[in-house]
């Protein structure tokens, strides 16, 4: 009886080390951290209040105005130091037309120091064959036709087109998709990973995520939204290039405790 009482004892402040050089504290406490989605063109401040007036210009010299901005995270995950990977599973619509930009994890995890914080922009696509009500309810389908699943985002505006009209585009990014129809085919997968870097995690940590919207339009690829502005759902090299200019778009902001 001795014996089993030390081995458990042994075993115990086995896993005690181990979560010691996890988490930065021996006492880890359970936490919702908030994660807060702000958006800037190239530095300057944007939010729902500067939607529908002409004051962004792309890289390419082009003035547009944006009416509506949503978008979909999804497997915010936590890797420690140690190299323990904790996927929450969850996903948020952020909604800045509607100024729905803070989030604060529905399930709880582990304080202390993370050598990364990471989400996916989008869906991956075990994830995005599965069916959401919330989504459903607020027409972020993908038509089957076009593959399904839901759309990773719906940026909408105006831009003053080559013959200085006005006119309208969507910047709606899915999963790319050829052969549209009953049987449409996958060129390559269009979410990516966002790795933000390491981050401590207190009681009450707010994380900030900048978005710099002009991206989107400016790197690698300059945009012209003369040559892509509106049917780019079943149009694949469209959604490639879209892939490709996402990924400078997202960076870690301030974090505060």
């Amino acid at each position: 009886m001795i014996k089993k009482i030390l081995l458990h004892l042994c075993i115990g402040l086995c896993l005690f080390a181990c979560e010691s050089d996890t988490y930065s504290s021996a006492t880890v406490s359970q936490v919702n951290p908030t994660f807060i989605f702000q958006h800037n063109w190239n530095g300057n401040n944007v939010s729902n209040a500067d939607f529908n007036d002409f004051i962004f210009t792309t890289e390419n010299g082009t003035s547009i105005s944006i009416e509506r901005l949503r978008y979909l995270i999804s497997d915010i995950t936590f890797t420690s130091n140690s190299g323990e990977v904790l996927n929450t599973n969850l996903y948020k619509l952020v909604d800045v037309t509607n100024n729905n930009i803070t989030y604060t994890l529905a399930n709880t995890i582990p304080s202390g120091n993370y050598a990364n914080v990471s989400f996916t922009f989008g869906l991956n696509n075990e994830n995005n064959a599965l069916n959401y009500t919330d989504l459903n309810s607020v027409s972020f389908n993908v038509p089957e036709l076009l593959g399904g699943g839901y759309h990773y985002m719906q940026l909408d505006g105006k831009f003053i087109n080559s013959n200085m009209q006005e006119q309208g585009f969507n910047y709606h990014a899915i999963r790319a998709v050829d052969n549209t129809g009953a049987n449409p085919t996958f060129p390559q997968d269009t979410f990516f990973t966002v790795n933000l870097g390491p981050i401590t995690i207190g009681n009450s940590t707010e994380i900030e995520v900048n978005a710099n919207l002009a991206e989107w339009f400016k790197n690698p690829y300059e945009w012209d939204l003369n040559t892509y502005n509106q049917m780019l759902m079943p149009n694949s090299e469209a959604q490639i290039l879209m892939y490709n200019n996402g990924q400078s778009v997202f960076s870690l902001g301030d974090v505060t405790q």
